[in-house]
């Protein structure tokens, strides 16, 4: 059973008639977003869809973002700290993901990878926290490791961080952009952000066993799977 519509839900089409899990992937998916109803409308579901489907395995996906200093006080994060609140105190069997940014086929302009491209491509101007760093995964890579911990029943009652084993400095992920479209972005360089870090040891052996390959050209490979023919 699938509740979602976006990139994620459609990415776990797979488990829409599996009767084993729930695949808890509806949410906001704007992260500044301050609409306060929309993060209650989402709790809402969750806590419905909990109580209708208490033999079931909850599998919620968060945001290796709780890790940001600078975003825990943000509407956004406290919902996600509710959310993962309300999935262990009311289901008897959950999984929880912390799932760094997601690179896929989605329309999503929020999403880190699409605001650059975007921007770039179109010599849209826009603020470069220079300082700051981001984690980018494949959301097949990201797949593939929760299926596994999924069909294996690996760390049943676990929050589970999902990321690359690298991060990339924003700086750096512009100036692949650029380099990749043989064009300058249009920015202003501000001396903010920070770095995260994510602890990766659960899943490291997984990483290992599935050969998913988080190399030097990672990036350039995304661009190439998801962004080549904008």
């Amino acid at each position: 059973m699938v509740i979602g519509k976006g990139m994620v839900a459609r990415r776990f089409a797979s488990y829409e008639k599996d009767d084993r899990f729930v695949i808890f992937a509806s949410g906001v998916s704007n992260s500044k977003n301050r609409i306060i109803a929309e993060y209650n409308r989402e709790t809402d579901l969750l806590q419905s869809i909990i109580e209708a489907h208490k033999e079931k395995i909850l599998v919620y996906f968060s945001t290796c973002s709780v890790y940001d200093p600078e975003e825990k006080n943000s509407p956004y994060i406290l919902h996600k700290y509710k959310a993962e609140n309300i999935v262990q105190s009311y289901s008897q069997q959950f999984y929880v993901f912390r799932v760094s940014n997601l690179v896929g086929k989605s329309d999503n302009p929020n999403t880190i990878l699409n605001f650059f491209v975007y921007h770039t491509v179109n010599k849209i101007n826009f603020d470069l926290w220079s300082n700051a760093v981001r984690n980018l995964v494949d959301i097949d890579d990201m797949y593939r490791i929760v299926d596994y911990i999924l069909q294996d029943r690996l760390y049943l009652n676990q929050i589970i961080n999902v990321a690359n084993p690298s991060n990339y400095k924003v700086t750096e992920i512009v100036k692949t952009i650029e380099e990749f479209w043989q064009i300058e972005a249009n920015y202003v360089s501000i001396a903010k952000g920070s770095s995260i870090p994510i602890d990766l040891s659960i899943i490291s052996p997984i990483i290992q066993k599935l050969n998913i390959q988080f190399g030097e050209n990672y990036l350039v490979n995304l661009l190439e799977k998801y962004y080549k023919d904008k």
